[in-house]
């Protein structure tokens, strides 16, 4: 295997940790700005409901991507597989 072949496959790597992890983060992120706004103005301060709600939409997020993902985790592995019994 040639430094040309590790490169793409580590680049091809980081494109699907991206693609995996966004829609989490993104989402999570956006829960937590308006949790933030939501309690500065109630003057309400309570941790759990930031983490609760991260929470469910973090399991939601999964339940309706989750085939998406392990779909694309799978193409991935194939192609790492069939590039490693080319050599």
């Amino acid at each position: 295997m040639d430094l040309a072949a590790v490169m793409d496959l580590v680049r091809e790597a980081v494109g699907v940790a991206i693609k995996l992890a966004s829609p989490l983060l993104i989402l999570s992120m956006i829960v937590g700005v308006v949790v933030a706004i939501f309690q500065a103005v109630t003057q309400i301060h309570e941790q759990s409901i930031n983490f609760m709600l991260k929470l469910v939409v973090v399991v939601t997020v999964l339940l309706i991507g989750g085939g998406w993902m392990m779909e694309t985790l799978q193409d991935y592995t194939y192609q790492v597989f069939a590039l490693i019994a080319t050599y």
